[in-house]
């Protein structure tokens, strides 16, 4: 198991480039790295927090303020966020329907970008490659995902804003898509969680949400790092 030192150590490194501060200058992200996890498929509890998520949506998915913002966000560097659509969007889209289950650490952190109304991104720490990095992308990057049910390698556009550790990139366009590679599964016990924001979201309501991650997911340890401009 990691132990404290490690995981401060690591997130001292990630690293938010000044090209991704320029399309959107109030952008934070909070990191939010966790060892000792209980892996496994969803349980009572995780099952819970997906249904009070879903119940939680009221209205359309394009009335909340930081759907809006992540939308602009999205044209800001040529993304159109009608044919991909930011994270938070695209589950509170898919929740008057259900949210999908996927494992407990999975389901968890779905439920609470939801209940917060912040997109959430949920890595295997163990299969990360370095500390993580939001960078412009070259074009050149490789992206491990899964076309019409088969693992493929793709490319981000140059210019597209994603995250990407020293092995290639891990989420597309920002929050929209992450990779196979360090995905949670049932065997995931350290993780690095990625709590992206934007005005008008504050600081407060998203250290809101890392907490409410954390006690639901029982962490023993959990280490936290805010960057912004």
């Amino acid at each position: 198991m990691r132990e404290s030192t490690d995981l401060d150590a690591y997130l001292a490194g990630a690293t938010v480039d000044d090209d991704v501060f320029a399309v959107r200058p109030d952008y934070r992200v909070l990191l939010v790295a966790v060892a000792g996890l209980t892996p496994g498929p969803g349980d009572a509890a995780s099952e819970a927090l997906l249904a009070r998520a879903e119940t939680s949506v009221a209205g359309p998915a394009d009335e909340l303020e930081h759907v809006a913002a992540w939308r602009e966000a999205y044209r800001a560097f040529g993304a159109k966020p009608t044919r991909t659509r930011n994270s938070l969007e695209a589950l509170v889209r898919r929740a008057p329907a259900g949210l999908p289950r996927v494992n407990r650490l999975t389901d968890v952190y779905n439920a609470i970008s939801v209940l917060h109304r912040v997109p959430v991104g949920g890595e295997d720490l163990d299969r990360y490659d370095g500390p993580p990095r939001l960078v412009r992308a070259q074009g050149d990057e490789v992206f491990d995902t899964v076309a019409d049910g088969e693992p493929v390698l793709e490319h981000p556009e140059p210019g597209e804003v994603v995250w990407r550790d020293g092995v290639g990139v891990t989420c597309r366009r920002w929050n929209w898509r992450q990779g196979r590679r360090t995905a949670l599964t049932d065997d995931t016990t350290a993780t690095i969680f990625i709590f992206d924001a934007l005005a008008p979201m504050t600081d407060d309501a998203l250290r809101a949400a890392a907490d409410d991650l954390v006690a639901h997911l029982g962490a023993l340890d959990a280490r936290r790092r805010l960057i912004g401009r």
